[in-house]
């Protein structure tokens, strides 16, 4: 057994421990490469089918790229696709591209407002209709208490307190310094009625293990990751306004494989292309305090 496969089965067996353990789960899917690679875990792990819902949060600032992949592939793989928005903020214009928001602000209203509310049921889910292949507004308003990330440790600095099984508040507030020891593959799972758990399958995988299983596994994902000739491709992926691509060449998996072992982004934060994780100190950490992803 080689070391994706060890990390391939501790990410299977963490997901289906919380199937097992968890009534009301969803996964997020936030279009990138972690949690593409995070949804055929769940596929392998379920023998093709993922039982629980995926849900995108769309601020409608994405790249029009992630939305059409998002769509195509829930359609080819007949996923039960659902998003959720933030109406009222769009509509009020309370974003920073319309001028009346920081990036850190934006980040709040658009994302962590937008989560908070789409898990509980309070605002309108729509989900993907198979039959006519347009987003319909949902009618089960459960809220959701188990949610399945695609985050790693090593991705950005507040990621690294994570737990595997990561207990929240029923309002989805982390408190950072209350959370669970797992010491030798044992994981707590028996939480307090109304805690709200996220689960992070892909917590110990590095960039370089995501791409390399990309590769081995065949994983599709967006082409916004490759060069498409201009010497530049995205790193990792948001809202166009707030994300800019990194200077490279590569054109495939083989080439962002080898820009990663050569240590081209050593010193250079994964994130590093996100405007809103500079935009204060500490400002991300605050957001995912507050339910960010």
């Amino acid at each position: 057994m080689d070391h994706l496969d060890r990390l391939e089965n501790r990410s299977i067996h963490i997901l289906r421990e919380a199937y097992s353990q968890f009534k009301s789960l969803c996964m997020l899917w936030s279009i990138g490469k972690d949690s593409t690679v995070l949804l055929c875990l769940a596929r392998k792990a379920f023998y093709g089918h993922v039982p629980f819902p995926l849900v995108h949060i769309d601020t409608h600032y994405k790249i029009p790229e992630m939305i059409t992949y998002r769509d195509r592939l829930a359609k080819e793989w007949k996923l039960d696709m659902i998003y959720g928005e933030n109406r009222e903020a769009l509509d009020k214009k309370l974003t920073f591209p319309d001028g009346n928001a920081t990036r850190i602000e934006c980040c709040r209203n658009l994302k962590t407002e937008a989560l908070r509310h789409t898990l509980s049921g309070e605002w309108p889910r729509y989900r993907l209709n198979h039959v006519t292949g347009n987003y319909e507004k949902d009618s089960n308003t459960e809220p959701y208490t188990g949610v399945i990330v695609g985050i790693r440790a090593d991705e950005e600095g507040s990621r690294s307190k994570e737990r595997y099984f990561s207990p929240r508040d029923k309002n989805n507030d982390w408190d950072i310094g209350d959370q669970p020891p797992e010491f030798w593959g044992q994981y707590k799972t028996d939480f307090a009625p109304g805690t709200h758990i996220r689960i992070h399958p892909l917590l110990d995988w590095t960039e370089l293990d995501v791409w390399e299983y990309i590769r081995r596994e065949g994983v599709p994902v967006v082409s916004l990751y490759f060069d498409q000739g201009n010497g530049k491709r995205y790193r990792s992926l948001g809202c166009w306004p707030c994300t800019n691509p990194v200077d490279s060449d590569a054109k495939d998996l083989d080439g962002i494989i080898e820009e990663l072992r050569s240590g081209k982004f050593a010193n250079i934060a994964e994130r590093s292309g996100r405007a809103q994780d500079k935009e204060d100190g500490g400002g991300l950490e605050e957001l995912r305090k507050d339910g960010y992803m």
